[in-house]
This record gives C-alpha cells, structure tokens and sequence, in this order.
C-alpha cells in the first residue's frame, strides 16, 4: 500500500520570504516523516519583479491545489494525495515594516477622531430625525405635569443608556475586552477579508491567470 499525504492549504496566507516552499505556506501530513521532511523544503513559486522603489514591496499569488499536486508529483510521482484545506488559495508576499511609532500613533488617533466624530452625528441625526427630544419632552409632561427644561432625567439615563449599549455591544472598554467572544468589527473584517480573497480566486480562475504573477 502507498502512502498517503495530508495536505492543508488556508485561503490566504502572508509570507516576507520572496521564494516561497510548500512548508511555509501550508500544512502536509504523511505516516513516512521523510517524504513530509522532503516536501516542505520543495519550492513552489518565486516572487519576481517586485517594485524595489516603494516602502513596502509587495506582490500576490492565486494558486489551485493541482499546482501543489503538480510539484508534489514531480518528486514522488506514485504519492496518494488527499487535500484537507482550499481548493484554490492565495499567497502574499511582503516586505517587513519597521514603522515609526509616532505616525502609527497619529493614524490610530486619526481613525478615532473619525470614528467619534462620525458616530456622534450619526446618533445626533437619528435623534433630530425621531424627534427624541419633543418626545422625552411629551412623555415627562404626562408623569409630571410640568414642562421639561430638555435636561431631566429621561435625557440622563438614555445617554448613560446608549454609552453602556455602545461598550457592551463593541465588547470593549478600554483595551480590555468584556468578553472573549469577537467583536463585531472583528467579525465584520473576517468577512470582508473572506469576500475579497474568494473574489481574487474567482477572477483569477475566470481570467485563467493561476500560472500568472498578479
């Protein structure tokens, strides 16, 4: 009976080696050690014509399985493959990036800013269009009986209401998180990074591009 390789590709993967090995960008499984030993040092592909002139060099890469398939076959031609990941999957090659603490800081508090500011009007905006304030000004004059100034305590506990549901529903208060669950811009990041890297499979397999750089 021959052996058989386990083989596991992820979508995407991220390497700062310009000449990538099957070891380095996925995961292989066999009951000889050899042949697992051999393979993960068998080169699969050389980033070429990198943009020496930028900050950050950068390239990528969509591969089918049946190029691993390929290359595997190339040094053991009788090898039972069994694929356990992708079908197709990306490899991005990048340089490493030293980046000056102090502009790092400046985009954090930049997104910030934007972020605050941005959410600030957005809840302004809802609040004007439902006409929060005449409402809380209606409701407290039927507990009461007397007009509302606009600073009464509907107004205190629905903004200490809405700050508790913004930290409770982001789960994070400061750097800590409330609980180990993913956040929801966690999750949102997951899966546009899952759309974008299945619509780089699909248009390379459309524009029949797996044996070409991108």
């Amino acid at each position: 009976m021959s052996d058989i390789l386990y083989v596991k590709f992820e979508k995407n993967t991220r390497t700062y080696n310009q000449t990538i090995t099957l070891g380095e960008v996925g995961e292989m499984q066999c009951a000889d050690s050899a042949i697992v030993n051999r393979l993960k040092t068998e080169k699969l592909h050389t980033f070429h014509h990198i943009k020496k002139g930028s900050h950050i060099c950068a390239a990528r890469k969509v591969f089918s399985i049946l190029d691993v398939v390929e290359k595997i076959h190339e040094v053991f031609p009788t090898l039972e493959i069994q694929n356990m990941g992708e079908q197709d999957f990306i490899v991005e090659y990048s340089t490493k990036q030293q980046e000056n603490p102090v502009v790092c800081f400046l985009k954090v508090a930049i997104v910030c800013l934007i972020c605050f500011f941005g959410s600030a009007f957005s809840i302004m905006a809802f609040n004007n269009d439902v006409s929060t304030v005449d409402l809380f000004g209606q409701f407290y004059k039927l507990l009461t009986g007397m007009e509302s100034d606009g600073f009464t305590i509907l107004e205190l506990t629905y903004s200490l209401g809405l700050s508790v549901g913004i930290v409770a529903f982001f789960n994070h208060i400061g750097g800590r998180r409330l609980i180990k669950d993913p956040t929801p811009i966690e999750v949102e990041m997951r899966l546009y990074e899952d759309d974008i890297n299945t619509t780089l499979i699909n248009t390379s397999s459309r524009n029949g591009s797996h044996k070409k750089e991108s």
